[in-house]
Parts: C-alpha cells; sequence; structure tokens
C-alpha cells in the first residue's frame, strides 16, 4: 500500500489493514460483557428487593453504583495517560470478573448478604472508572476520523440494547436457575472482554512530562488540555448543566404515569421501554448517519427536542397517556445525540497524550451531575407537583439548547479540520507511539 492510501487513525496515525477486524473483536468482548453486566446489576437489585423491602437499601445501591465511578473516572483518566490502555481497560474487566466469581461462590455457598451485593456494585463502578477513560482514548487510535462518532455510537447503542433484554434475561435466570447462576454469567462476560483486549493491538501512547508528576498534578494537565479550548469548556459545562436538568426525569417517569396518568406498573413499564426503544433508535440513526459535520449544533438541536418534548410532557391531560409514551420516545432519540457528539469533540481537540485525563474529568463532570439532579429535582417536584415539574424541566432544557450554540467558540468547534487540535495556545507535539502490543 502507498503512502498515499495508508488509512489512517483519528489520531493521524497509519492504521494496520485489518483495522476494523481489531474493532469487532473488541467490541465482540465488551458486547458480551454489557449483557451479563446489566443481567447481573438488575439480579442484583431483584435480590435487594426481595430480601429488604427497603426503598433506603435500593437507594443506597443506586448511589454505591453512580458515586465511585463519578468520583475516581479523574484517577482513571490519569492511569489511561500514565500506563498501556490495554492493560488498564484488562485488569479493570477481570477484576469485576474475578468478583462476581467470588460472590456467585458465596451465593451458592448460601452466605449471600447485602454487604457483599454492595461490594460488588462499588467494585464495578470502580472498574467502569478506569475502564471508560482508557477506552475512550483508544478509540482515536484504533478507527478513521469519519468512523470516530460512529464507534462512539456504538458503546451507547450496545448499552441500550443490553437495557431492553438483560434485565428480563437476569431476572429469569434468578428466578429458573439462581441468583448464583447470574454472577457465573457475569464472570464469563468478563473473560470474554478480556479475551477479545488480550487478541487486539492497541498502541501505547505515553506522555514523558508525567513521569515526575504526582496524580494531582497529571490531573491538572488534563484539566488544562480542556480548559484551553473554551468552545469544548462552555459545552462541557452546558452539558453537565443539562445533565443536572434532565438528570431527575429518569427518577420521575414512574411518579408522573402513576400520579398524573393514573397509570399501574404495566404503564409504567411501557413508558421505560418507549424511552429504552427511542434512546436505541436515536443511537441506530447517529451510527447511520455519522453526525455531519456540526456536532456541537447537534448537541444544541437536541437539547431543545429534549426541552420541548418535556415542556410538552407537563401540559397533557391525565387522559393523554400514549401522547406521553410518544413524547418520551422522542425525547429518548434526542437524548441519544449527546453523549457520543460530545466525546468525539473532546477526542478531536484533545493530544492523544492527554486524552484519558481529558475524558475522565469530562465523565466526572457529567456522572456526578445526574446524581445532584435528582436530589434538586426530587424537592422541586414534592414542592411544585409532578406535572409542573416536567413543564419547568423542560422549558430549561429548551432555554440551554437555544443559548448553547451561541458562543462563537462553540461554533467553532464545527469549524474545525477533523482531526486537527484547536486551542487558544499552541499545542505540544505528539510523541511517538511505542509499539502495539
Amino acid at each position: 500500500m502507498t503512502e498515499s492510501s495508508t488509512v489512517l487513525s483519528a489520531a493521524g496515525r497509519p492504521l494496520p489493514k485489518r483495522w476494523l477486524a481489531i474493532i469487532a473483536t473488541i467490541w465482540a468482548g465488551q458486547a458480551v460483557s454489557m449483557v451479563t453486566s446489566y443481567a447481573a446489576g438488575y439480579a442484583a437489585v431483584w435480590y435487594i428487593t426481595e430480601t429488604t423491602g427497603s426503598a433506603l437499601m435500593l437507594a443506597a445501591a443506586t448511589i454505591c453504583a453512580y458515586l465511585p465511578q463519578g468520583l475516581l473516572s479523574p484517577f482513571g483518566g490519569v492511569i489511561a495517560d500514565k500506563f498501556n490502555r490495554k492493560t488498564v481497560m484488562i485488569v479493570a474487566d477481570m477484576s469485576v470478573g474475578i468478583i462476581s466469581l467470588i460472590l456467585g461462590i458465596f451465593i451458592l455457598l448460601g452466605k449471600a448478604s447485602f454487604a457483599l451485593i454492595i461490594v460488588m456494585i462499588i467494585v464495578r463502578s470502580i472498574g467502569q472508572a478506569f475502564h471508560g477513560p482508557a477506552m475512550m482514548a483508544a478509540m482515536p487510535l484504533l478507527v478513521p476520523e469519519k468512523h470516530l462518532l460512529r464507534i462512539n455510537m456504538l458503546s451507547q447503542m450496545l448499552m441500550s440494547m443490553a437495557s431492553i433484554g438483560a434485565p428480563a434475561f437476569g431476572i429469569f435466570l434468578y428466578t429458573v436457575i439462581g441468583f448464583h447462576s447470574v454472577m457465573f454469567l457475569d464472570f464469563f462476560g468478563a473473560c470474554m472482554a478480556v479475551l477479545g483486549l488480550a487478541l487486539a493491538k492497541i498502541p501505547t501512547v505515553h506522555d514523558e512530562t508525567t513521569e515526575n508528576q504526582n496524580v494531582f498534578a497529571n490531573m491538572r494537565d488534563g484539566w488544562k488540555a480542556l480548559s484551553i479550548n473554551r468552545g469544548l469548556m462552555i459545552l462541557i459545562v452546558g452539558v453537565t448543566l443539562g445533565m443536572m436538568v434532565f438528570g431527575p426525569l429518569g427518577a420521575m417517569f414512574p411518579l408522573m404515569t402513576y400520579d398524573h396518568f393514573g397509570g399501574d406498573g404495566f404503564a409504567a413499564s411501557i413508558t421505560e421501554a418507549a424511552f429504552g426503544v427511542g434512546m436505541l433508535v436515536g443511537s441506530g440513526i447517529l451510527m447511520a448517519w455519522g453526525g455531519g459535520k456540526r456536532l456541537a449544533g447537534l448537541m444544541a438541536v437536541a437539547a431543545v427536542i429534549v426541552g420541548a418534548s418535556t415542556a410538552a410532557c407537563g401540559l397533557l391531560t391525565p387522559n393523554m397517556f400514549w401522547i406521553f409514551v410518544a413524547l418520551c420516545a422522542v425525547m429518548a432519540v434526542a437524548c441519544a445525540w449527546f453523549n457520543g457528539p460530545l466525546i468525539t469533540l473532546v477526542q478531536r481537540n484533545v493530544p492523544e497524550e492527554k486524552m484519558g485525563r481529558a475524558l475522565g474529568l469530562t465523565t466526572a463532570a457529567i456522572g456526578l451531575a445526574s446524581p445532584l439532579g435528582v436530589a434538586i429535582g426530587g424537592v422541586a417536584a414534592e414542592a411544585i407537583g409532578i406535572a409542573p415539574f416536567f413543564l419547568v424541566d423542560g422549558i430549561l432544557c429548551l432555554a440551554l439548547g437555544l443559548l448553547l450554540y451561541l458562543p462563537k467558540s462553540v461554533r467553532a468547534l464545527d469549524q474545525a479540520e477533523p482531526g486537527e487540535v484547536h486551542t487558544e495556545a499552541t499545542a505540544p507535539e505528539q510523541p511517538a507511539a511505542l509499539p502495539a502490543e
């Protein structure tokens, strides 16, 4: 193959002829792991429900599922830039798998407990805090620029598919075979993820400036890599605020169904299914389309659609349940157009050797925004009522979408050439990659 015909990665490095096979190998393992992880997670929730019947215990488990990832993702980003990203992902996946295996053995021996379940949930969240930044930072090294958004959306699409089918699968195994079987299955899924990574060649990128720095100095460099691009920072802050505003709605759907529309558990499940299908459809549309050149603009449009749909929900009368279901699906389609484009813009505008830290900080900001929004939203919904809360929340989302694309620096993100790092200062020269493993 001549130099002019060599396919380059999004990071500007030559790709092997079999780059698509490498991506397929990695994501085949990840897909299996996602399904088994979702099944194990829902089985754990069902176990807590059956054994405690306590909303407080379920709330504690939910906090344990999200808080460690939000707090530790910046440290995961440091590790992703300091060590081999492939190794980081393998260690994270295997650690979660081993914990599931140990828990399965304890359950089989009749020694299951709420404390053990919480340990599993916490370890899973910690594993994702290290796995996520490493995986996202590795993708620009493995795919061409024109497919970068599609690969970022693949993760979201697989999660949407897993969230629709895996809960029923997990509960089925839990009921028919036993809780221990779901944990053993999760260990198998982790092994498949590790195998997919082990068979793939992932280039190593090392930032030599971090060798004599402490962890917090490393993290500060990641912050600088983000903050030097004003438009990117405005976009991240906007999305973080958006997650605070939209985050409470996920917890409010069942209450809206029950309190405003007078629905039962079946009606609530229809709403959840409509949202899951909408997320799947939205992810599929973006994967097929590729997102075009104006990703920041797409995110602003998505916020407007989400805001308008949410506000419209708040104006529905109690006999308009099926319109509510349709609006939830529309809302979900647009919600799918946030995460992938944001990650892609970070990948395009941050030097590859600082990518893990930048993505770790981005993940932490968004991850911590949702629980905070849920806390604030719960108080607000209690004070003003569930339907007015949807109206107010939608108006806030709508306003955010209208304002998000106004700053010139945000619009400049859509004018940058793919693969070109645009900052308000000269970015340091990228170090050469070490040989792939």
